[in-house]
């Protein structure tokens, strides 16, 4: 079943964000937890099951294979949806201001 949009899970959205720049699986984990500015520690079991979903989904493709190691990029698909699912979290923030204004009046 391809990538239908809607919310993604964290893995996905700091997967396609660490894509931004080509990268194979040992060297991605490391930038998801740069990107995620150490909050996700991503294991090598849930990295190449996120890669291959989003693969088969055309939101990432793999632009080299030695042998040894893979080396993924994200598409122009996985780009947009990057962008939408960035768009929605924005709007979640945007909309909780009650939050802020409630801590503003205790």
């Amino acid at each position: 079943m391809a990538y239908s949009g809607g919310p993604m899970t964290e893995a996905m959205y700091y997967v396609l964000l660490a894509l931004m720049r080509p990268n194979h699986g040992y060297q991605l984990m490391h930038s998801i937890t740069e990107v995620s500015n150490g909050r996700l520690n991503m294991g090598p079991g849930t990295l190449y099951g996120v890669l291959s979903r989003m693969q088969k989904d055309g939101l990432i493709s793999l632009v080299e294979n030695d042998g040894r190691r893979k080396t993924y990029e994200i598409t122009l698909a996985g780009k947009q949806a990057l962008q939408v699912e960035y768009d929605r979290l924005k709007a979640l923030i945007q909309d909780s201001w009650i939050l802020e204004e409630d801590a503003r009046n205790e």
